[in-house]
């Protein structure tokens, strides 16, 4: 549809992507692998956030890693510089500890005292990182390059453990200039047994640091490697050993000295106390003529394959009771031995990884989407690369909700904080179903409770006496299947998991079910219902009713495809009565509330049975609910108007599911949601939970309550706080309803608190660094382009909300391919840029004259908006053109 609004696109040179000044403050963009861990690329060059070792490290250094340049003439030296920008304030020092830290100014880690570039501009659109240095006598243009392989689809080479680096240097003057650029690697390994090795072979230089005295399966294990193909180098395997800084002095030393270095070995480890890890470079030499350029590449990859469950106490006697040992390698560990061999794959290979993640990056770049929306979408996958994702042994995705500081935050694949996440789903979509697999598999009680949370080791089963059962997560797993199913169009796959799902559907009205959801069957919720808020909501509600009617219409589906009418029947009948019942009995004319009476003590008796208690030592209900000074229900919405209420409906314009609750209403409620919940500035706003917006920032609150209603003594929790994930997906269900105007406000808004010098624009934070729930900013790709997809019917779709240029653009992506659609006044071209997509129909919002691939002209027939032809295999470099009549 043509919407006439008016929005600034981005592209690949959009000023919002370039950080400068304090801009760069907070900057740390994750270089890594899915399930791999990753290492940050600070705002100003420095090498931080070593999150290479199976858990969060915020903050964490590998002594003193870098890079640097120098630049000689005529056998003299003309400047050298630590490939870094200012270090900007606060100078007192971040930590506590004795002689380090705050009182004892900067870490030495950070190199803040060594010569470095006075200018600098940090220039990110996820994955590809670009830092321009500047300001110095050094002559020459330098940039520091830096990417990791992030190709849709290709989930192996996505899995890499690693951050590749090009240090690109043009001589910007007339006379020849002789370049060297060091890369420096510290052994973080152990210092006594730490041991550094350098070889050359196949074309190849490569530092590799390890330990020596580790077993192999120790969770200490590991080892990682600096690799360059530069053709002429030098290096040292260790610096020089001493006291006080007699290390980083040699080095500079040696460096400013119009030499090359020479290499020095040790028979054994460190054996000073003065000396933290040994370090050792590999250093190019090369010269550059008038107006050339060069560009040196470093991989640093990284190998700590040993993985073990370190969060809970009695991991290890869990595991043993379940005939399991709490142990597992990393995903990668099982591709690439250890470090030396993924930095060999990753030069074998180098050109078709950098070309087709560029190819994604540029796709993504050159859609017509509003630049803040696709800033949105490209800063919030980078949570794939973080350590908030693992991958298990045989692959399986596995995610923490977030990242802590030193550990992850939230385990076990949380399925109501996952439900938003859509990144996954449609980046690498074999991912995302086996987080399915192993839900259906391991957390499914055998009543049919699923408890929203995996145990590893992966094969612990879930048991009634685990995290309690809820609803969003339990009816979100059933929509998220048919997600995967409709985007994959592998019945055989559903068919395997669809025992243990119908199971889960026919909990909600099980004896067995102590949380009484629905047992009269009547389609709605009344039930003690928990969900992603982290306590329990009594009586009907359209929030979580929503997910339960999208299960069903979604259940009834697929029990189809199942050869179960009767069930599939059973199913729709539900869904028509609930859905007719919560449209009727939950909309106040504005939008949708809950239906409780906040003084009825006896709601909470039904469920006082202590033994029947799971999960944070919840005991009966009233212990937990009832305020005996205020003589109300606590933690319940009420009248207030809660920002998930028609989320159902999201997830089902997102996955073609039709429509659960009813249009002209839903499309009231989510303005109404606009208007009572977005706050445009936070200075006026009480908020008695975590700070994500304050001052002049503007805020969308969980729940809000218009000032004529009473607001409950104590609300929902959390009900005054931000959180993005959640902002994210009522604003993009209001781009789907056609508020395109409110849903941009509340995505600008968001953004806008990350900036650069507030907070890291590659880490929206909830409950933790790199927070799952912000990936539901993907599906603004598929509410601008109106992205449909049933590739069981081998069908594809688009119905654009085009802006007043009348050309519209857009990224896409499913199971076995991905590439763009772009629409003109004359027609439209779907592209096929990576892989192969089978098709015999496509949905459009035109009358189609003419189809035609590269090769041929397609016979065709229209029906509506459909248009059918013979079965079409579309592989990378082929498109479809469509002209209108």
């Amino acid at each position: 549809m043509i919407f006439e609004i008016e929005w600034e696109f981005m592209n690949m040179e959009f000023k919002d992507l370039k950080y400068v000044g304090d801009q760069t403050n907070e900057i740390s963009f994750p270089l890594g692998g899915i399930g791999a861990g990753c290492i940050g690329l600070a705002g100003n060059g420095r090498l931080i956030d070593w999150e290479i070792f199976n858990r969060p490290n915020k903050g964490g250094f590998n002594g003193y890693s870098h890079f640097a340049v120098k630049a000689e003439q005529d056998g003299k030296l003309i400047d050298a510089r630590i490939l870094n920008g200012d270090l900007h304030a606060p100078y007192s020092g971040r930590q506590t500890t004795m002689f380090k830290g705050f009182g004892w100014g900067p870490e030495f880690d950070n190199l803040a005292g060594m010569p470095h570039f006075s200018q600098h501009e940090f220039i990110g659109g996820y994955p590809l990182a670009k830092i321009n240095f500047s300001g110095e006598k050094l002559p020459g243009q330098i940039a520091l390059n830096a990417w990791s392989p992030f190709i849709p689809t290709n989930d192996r080479d996505s899995s890499l453990p690693c951050a590749i680096f090009e240090v690109e240097i043009t001589n910007d003057t007339d006379r020849p200039i002789d370049y060297t650029v060091v890369g420096a690697l510290s052994n973080p390994f152990g210092k006594e047994n730490g041991v550094n090795t350098i070889t050359e072979e196949n074309g190849l230089c490569r530092l590799t640091v390890a330990n020596a005295a580790i077993d192999p399966q120790d969770t200490n294990f590991g080892d990682i490697s600096l690799t360059t193909d530069a053709p002429d180098v030098s290096y040292q395997q260790y610096w020089y050993r001493g006291a006080w800084s007699d290390d980083l002095e040699t080095y500079w030393r040696q460096f400013t000295e119009h030499r090359r270095f020479e290499n020095r070995t040790y028979d054994t480890g460190v054996q000073n106390c003065w000396l933290k890890c040994d370090t050792g470079l590999i250093a190019a030499h090369f010269t550059l003529a008038a107006n050339e350029t060069k560009k040196v590449k470093y991989a640093i990859t990284w190998n700590v394959p040993n993985c073990k469950n370190y969060w809970v106490a009695d991991a290890d006697a869990q595991a043993e009771e379940s005939g399991l040992k709490n142990a597992w390698k990393n995903y990668y560990a099982t591709q690439w031995a250890d470090s030396t061999v993924s930095s060999q794959y990753i030069f074998d290979h180098y050109d078709g990884l950098y070309e087709s993640t560029r190819q994604y990056h540029d796709t993504l770049f050159n859609s017509t989407l509003p630049a803040e929306a696709l800033d949105a979408v490209s800063a919030t996958t980078s949570v794939l690369k973080s350590p908030t994702c693992l991958r298990l042994e045989d692959g399986t995705f596995y995610g923490w909700e977030g990242s802590g500081c030193t550990g992850g935050c939230c385990e076990g694949s949380c399925t109501h904080v996952w439900n938003y996440s859509q990144a996954l789903a449609f980046l690498f979509p074999a991912l995302e179903r086996s987080m399915r697999t192993a839900n259906y598999t391991y957390c499914v009680d055998e009543v049919g409770g699923s408890h929203f949370r995996i145990k590893l080791p992966l094969g612990i089963k879930a048991e009634k006496g685990d995290f309690r059962s809820c609803a969003d997560g339990q009816f979100g797993d059933i929509v998220k299947t048919y997600r995967d199913w409709k985007i994959s169009g592998d019945t055989d796959w559903l068919k395997s998991l669809w025992p243990a799902m119908r199971k889960t559907i026919e909990y909600a009205w099980s004896e067995d079910n102590y949380d009484k959801w629905d047992p009269d069957q009547t389609g709605v919720l009344h039930g003690r219902q928990h969900h992603t808020l982290d306590m329990e909501l009594f009586g009907p509600n359209a929030w979580l009713t929503g997910y339960y009617l999208a299960a069903l219409k979604a259940g009834a589906e697929m029990a189809i495809v199942m050869d179960e009418p009767d069930f599939a029947e059973k199913l729709t009948e539900l869904f028509n009565q609930g859905k007719a019942w919560t449209d009727q009995h939950l909309f106040n004319g504005q939008y949708y509330i809950q239906q409780i009476d906040l003084s009825d003590k006896s709601i909470l008796d039904a469920y006082s049975d202590h033994s029947k208690a799971v999960n944070c030592g919840y005991g009966a209900a009233a212990d937990q609910y009832w305020s005996e000074e205020f003589s109300q229900i606590k933690y319940q919405v009420d009248q207030g108007c809660q920002i998930d209420m028609t989320i159902a409906q999201w997830h089902a314009n997102l996955y073609g599911l039709g429509e659960i609750l009813d249009p002209g209403q839903t499309r009231k409620a989510l303005k109404a949601t606009y208007d009572i919940n977005f706050k445009p500035s936070s200075r006026d706003h009480y908020n008695t939970w975590r700070t994500y917006a304050l001052n002049d920032e503007a805020t969308m609150n969980i729940c809000a309550w218009p000032d004529d209603t009473t607001k409950p003594a104590f609300p929902v929790i959390y009900a005054s706080e931000e959180m993005h994930g959640f902002a994210y997906a009522a604003a993009i269900h209001m781009i789907q309803a056609g508020l395109v105007d409110e849903g941009m406000t509340i995505v600008k808004a968001i953004r806008k608190k990350y900036e650069g010098h507030n907070r890291n624009p590659w880490n929206e934070i909830e409950c933790g660094s790199n927070y799952a729930r912000s990936m539901a900013a993907y599906s603004l790709l598929n509410a601008f382009s109106g992205f449909s997809f049933d590739i069981p019917n081998q069908t594809i779709g688009f119905d654009p909300i085009v802006p007043k240029t009348g050309q519209f653009s857009c990224f896409w992506s499913l199971d076995s391919a991905w590439g763009s659609f772009e629409m003109t006044e004359d027609g439209a071209e779907l592209k096929v840029a990576y892989g192969r997509l089978s098709i015999s129909k496509v949905t459009l919002p035109f009358e189609v004259s003419s189809l035609r691939t590269n090769e041929r002209e397609i016979k065709f027939s229209q029906q509506g908006n459909q248009v059918s032809f013979e079965e079409m295999n579309l592989t990378a470099g082929q498109s479809l053109q469509m002209l209108r009549s």
